[in-house]
């Protein structure tokens, strides 16, 4: 039925096309009244009101108030109808789970966190995502479920939605993750790193859809989503921005992936904790000292508040990672030229005690031309970035890049979406 209806709606090329485009610009606020969407298209009065009562007929649109007179009968305004879906979003992290529920538009309504070892395999830790998504879903009203994002902490084939090789996640090399939630359900899945989906988020809320962006998260483990005019950069397959395992010169510190002297084994939050634990071993002193004595376990939010509160230890440890990830983020700089960089994670959020050497090291060591008009800022450290950044990713794959596939539908459809039309 959904290529019956993809077929018959694509004979009437111009039709669609301009129905698409209507929906679109009123969905982005590109325009907002029928005077409007003819100056913005050169379409004729009678074409547009034609094509707004169909997309209102479908489900998409509706009339709102009226907006300002500009000396005649004021125009009524429309509106995108963004409840009539939902979004689900799950951002898995190395040692948590973060779910939420998205409208169409974007906006988070409802969250969930949770402590949890991605370590312990894909069955058990999905499992205890949906059950989480399960438990929102039920507080939420009845509506259906358009789209799913899922954020992992590692490279991804984003074609097929499977893991390739991800160092800090045993047993998840090729799983299919898409296909549990698309079991779950009955929704198109769309399966990214994790730090893809905060590059999104951070595209979103500087309002620049061409912007040229790195996002360096620094947290377990560490990784970049990197944005060219606006369009993630993911790689061939998947593993673009993982620069958590490149070498850093004359380190040969084990690495959790097996190899030796990468960037997350010197710099990345478990190195922090590593080395914490060393130093006070051999007799440090100070605020990780007594949180260790107290029996407290060390984590590298720890170890970061423990620098803002003026610990020696923490403080050097933190500068020292800094110096390291400015090391690999000019090499970013030299190669890509971003406009902006962004640093988050647990262990930036010592906030200018790291990003004062990243700084410091990114323009020593970058060129000074690639460096001109950058600038370098922390995350807004906000825990539903993630959220956002995966309801931005779903809402770019069903709007702009299968809208045309599965709009005839009125909704989208795993059939719509992920087997071509014919």
């Amino acid at each position: 039925m959904a290529k019956e209806s993809t077929l018959r709606f694509g004979a009437q090329t111009d039709e669609v096309t301009s129905l698409l485009r209507i929906v679109n610009m009123v969905r982005t606020h590109e325009a907002s009244t029928r005077p409007e969407i003819g100056r913005s298209t050169g379409l004729g009065r009678g074409v547009v009101t034609q094509r707004v009562d169909q997309a209102i007929a479908m489900g998409f649109l509706e009339d709102g108030d009226f907006g300002p007179s500009s000396g005649g009968r004021a125009p009524r305004t429309l509106r995108f109808r963004s409840e009539r879906g939902r979004i689900i979003v799950c951002a898995l992290g190395a040692l948590h789970i973060h779910v939420g529920i998205a409208l169409l538009k974007g906006d988070v309504i409802d969250d969930a966190h949770g402590a949890w070892d991605i370590a312990r395999g894909p069955a058990e830790t999905l499992d205890t995502a949906m059950g989480m998504i399960d438990d929102l879903l039920a507080r939420t009203p009845d509506v259906p479920v358009w789209g799913v994002a899922v954020g992992v902490p590692g490279p991804v084939d984003f074609a097929t939605g499977r893991p390739v090789a991800p160092p800090i996640m045993p047993g998840w090399n090729g799983f299919e993750v898409r296909r549990k939630f698309e079991q779950r359900y009955g929704a198109p899945v769309w399966v990214d790193n994790d730090v893809n989906l905060l590059a999104l988020n951070e595209r979103a809320r500087q309002g620049d859809d061409h912007v040229d962006l790195i996002y360096c998260k620094i947290g377990t483990g560490i990784g970049a989503g990197l944005l060219s005019q606006g369009r993630l950069h993911r790689g061939a397959n998947g593993a673009a921005g993982d620069i958590g395992h490149v070498r850093v010169r004359d380190s040969d510190v084990p690495c959790r992936c097996g190899k030796l002297g990468c960037l997350e084994a010197v710099a990345g939050g478990w190195a922090l904790v590593r080395d914490a634990e060393r130093a006070i071993a051999e007799g440090a002193t100070g605020y990780l000292a007594r949180a260790v004595a107290d029996g407290e376990t060390l984590t590298p939010e720890e170890i970061s508040k423990a620098a803002e509160d003026g610990d020696a230890v923490a403080i050097a440890l933190v500068q020292r990672s800094a110096r390291v990830v400015g090391e690999s983020i000019a090499g970013l700089v030299n190669m890509f030229n971003p406009s902006t960089i962004v640093v988050g994670g647990a262990v930036p959020s010592a906030g200018e005690i790291f990003l004062a050497e990243v700084r410091q090291r990114v323009y020593e060591l970058s060129l000074p031309l690639a460096t001109r008009d950058l600038t370098i800022i922390q995350s807004a450290n906000d825990i539903r970035e993630p959220l956002r950044g995966g309801a931005e990713m779903v809402r770019e794959q069903l709007f702009d890049a299968t809208f045309p596939r599965w709009f005839a539908e009125g909704r989208p459809t795993i059939e719509s979406i992920f087997e071509p039309a014919e």
